[in-house]
């Protein structure tokens, strides 16, 4: 018998060490998602997270109990300047009972995935740009005693689900826009029964400390709550005139409340602007563009003066051309394939097939001899403009364009480099189908269901957090619009960049430099460098594309507004998202049109330093946009198509 125990709790103790590791390892990999969707860190408080520990317990903000056995109960991480997302990954840290992260930049929705954390006592995710409704799965936490989400962007109605927590000591929501009644019995009656015969926040017998205030509430406040201190409902839309609402005209339309302007806890107003005070900005700013308009005209004046013949004309020799030696490496391109122009005539008809064309480029489409369908785009640059100082560029680009591998970026398939006569031409694989414009805008649009337009939204999503974040150094895209991306028979996008060509003959000649047996091109700016800048951009240009994939309108129309300020005064009303949808679309999935919704607001944000990272907006439409159709997305084209099948 004794054996027979030895026996057994020597396998407890060999299953127990087993499994140690594995759970260490999860919580690893849930805290280095945390880390990788955390794009700003100014302090370096996630430096020391490193993927080869095995155990996190040393790292900064992070505390296990008992120490060092790879439970992770504690994620501290207030003023910390952090500014990125919450990863659904957290959810994961099930041993977690304190989740602080208050006073950083935190952005996006509150991830469901937080209803996991059963083992929860206190979460502080307060003072951050969190958006959206605070999750119903939180209600699932049921030994949690503190929850702060106050100072926020939050909106919607306040969970009744949060009644199930029974252990719920403090609740602070104020701040935010949370919208809706207070869930809970106004029965005077209930005040008398017992805690489980009533709903809402009346259930928490344990509840000492509430602050809704500062929110969009409305109703009546439940009797149960009424012996809360005045000052945790303040600046609400009751109907209790014992409560300091907010001014009437604030309430009179809350779903158009600017929440930008609407102050916090102080309890202060907006007041109207006087008079005088609007005389004096008219005055000034009249004053102002006056003295304006005189340097101007003094300006021109004096421009007109200098040209009359009394400065040296300049030389375009003397300037660049002549001083400047460059000394080209022919093997740069020696991994890009090479192709003949007659290879490309004979697959463009002689050059005949013209399918676009600018004062730069010409686009010819072609199909090679083994069937493949090229886009062949030849740049239309004289042979005396062609210096070395281009044709070091041309190659710098030609290698960059080369390094992208994605299905989702048409590939480039070869150059052709020729003096006789002067070619240079760059070419890439041809989605057939032809440009989302195309099938938005000058079509019926009939072929871009739903399903298929949230298809493309992850797709496009997904290659550029992959062009942004994935790659070294980033790659961005010089002009990302719906006419920059090809689809293909099966209607997946495919980003060609001709835009970049296009540009190509300008950018070298704005500065000057030397290039001496391959050395760096001193004085010019790295055109990667040039690229990750542009990285903001292209994430307002996917927001504008969310917007004319939701609405089929184009972003510039002289029949239409302009998108993005048309939008605008639907998107920061929820309940008004509905006002953007393309009318020849069906079936179109409310949830998910709210998550795109708010990714569109983020990406069109008026300032560039505040726009996410494409990282972080895929991962907001992956984890909010149906689970099933994210999935499909991610598993294979042909389930996508399958999918869709079935829908239809």
């Amino acid at each position: 018998m004794a054996r027979l125990l030895l026996v057994v709790g020597l396998g407890c103790v060999l299953l127990a060490a087993a499994s140690e590791p594995a759970a260490a390892s999860d919580q690893v990999a849930a805290l280095l998602a945390f880390k990788r969707d955390i794009y700003e860190d100014p302090f370096a408080m996630l430096s020391d997270w490193n993927s080869s520990d095995t155990v996190p317990c040393l790292w900064s903000g992070v505390s296990c109990s008992p120490p060092l056995d790879g439970r992770v109960v504690t994620l501290e991480l207030s003023n910390s300047s952090l500014r990125g997302f919450l990863a659904a990954e957290i959810g994961s840290l099930s041993s977690l009972q304190k989740l602080i992260l208050d006073h950083n930049t935190l952005m996006g929705s509150i991830p469901r995935a937080i209803g996991k954390l059963q083992n929860l006592t206190v979460l502080n995710l307060s003072t951050n740009q969190l958006m959206g409704p605070i999750p119903s799965e939180i209600g699932d936490m049921r030994k949690i005693s503190t929850i702060d989400l106050h100072a926020n962007r939050l909106n919607g109605d306040i969970p009744p689900e949060l009644g199930k927590l029974t252990n719920l000591v403090e609740l602070r929501l104020g701040n935010n826009s949370l919208t809706g009644t207070i869930p809970g019995s106004n029965d005077s009656v209930m005040v008398t029964t017992s805690r489980e015969d009533q709903v809402g926040l009346c259930q928490l017998a344990q509840l000492t400390d509430l602050d809704l205030s500062y929110n969009f509430l409305v109703g009546d406040i439940p009797t149960c709550l009424k012996q809360m201190k005045g000052s945790s409902m303040v600046g609400n839309c009751f109907q209790d005139n014992d409560i300091m609402n907010r001014p009437v005209e604030q309430c009179e339309n809350i779903n158009g409340t600017d929440t930008d302007h609407i102050t916090g806890g102080s309890g202060e107003k907006n007041m109207t602007q006087p008079l005088w005070l609007l005389i004096v900005e008219v005055v000034t700013g009249v004053s102002v563009l006056s003295i304006l308009t005189l340097c101007a005209i003094a300006g021109l004046r004096r421009c007109k003066d200098r040209s009359s013949g009394d400065s040296i004309p300049w030389t375009r020799a003397i300037s660049w051309k002549e001083s400047t030696v460059i000394s080209i490496d022919d093997d740069l391109l020696g991994n890009v394939p090479k192709m003949s122009r007659q290879e490309l005539a004979e697959a463009c008809e002689d050059f005949s097939n013209i399918i676009g064309s600018s004062h730069e480029t010409v686009v010819y489409k072609g199909t090679m001899k083994d069937g493949r369908e090229i886009a062949v785009m030849s740049l239309s640059v004289p042979v005396h403009y062609w210096t070395n100082y281009v044709e070091l560029y041309f190659q710098r680009e030609a290698i960059e364009m080369a390094r992208l591998d994605h299905e989702n970026v048409a590939k480039m398939v070869g150059y052709c480099k020729e003096s006789d006569p002067f070619s240079r031409m760059l070419v890439f694989e041809y989605p057939a189908n032809g440009t989302l414009y195309e099938h938005l805008h000058d079509g019926e649009g009939c072929q871009l269901s739903w399903p298929r337009r949230v298809k493309i939204a992850l797709s496009i999503a997904g290659v550029l957090r992959h062009l942004h974040t994935e790659l070294q150094p980033p790659f961005a895209v010089a002009a990302l619009t719906s006419s920059s991306v090809y689809l293909t028979e099966e209607f997946s996008p495919k980003i060609i960049d001709f835009e970049r060509w296009r540009a190509l003959v300008a950018k070298p000649f704005l500065s000057s430099g030397v290039i001496v047996n391959g050395g760096p091109l001193n004085g010019v700016v790295d055109p990667r460098q040039m690229r990750f800048m542009d990285v903001q951009a292209n994430t307002f240009a996917f927001g504008v594309i969310l917007l004319e994939l939701i609405s089929g309108r184009a972003s510039l129309s002289k029949d239409t507004d302009d998108l993005v300020d048309w939008a605008r005064k639907h998107l920061d009303q929820p309940e008004e998202f509905s006002k953007l949808v393309d009318p020849k679309l069906k079936n179109v999935n409310d949830d998910n049109l709210g998550i795109i919704c708010n990714a569109v607001n983020l990406c069109i944000d008026a300032e560039p330093s505040r726009r996410p990272s494409m990282n972080m907006i895929a991962a907001i439409l992956e984890e909010g946009v149906d689970m099933s159709t994210a999935t499909a997305l991610r598993a294979s084209s042909l389930a996508w198509a399958t999918a869709e099948l079935a829908i239809s």
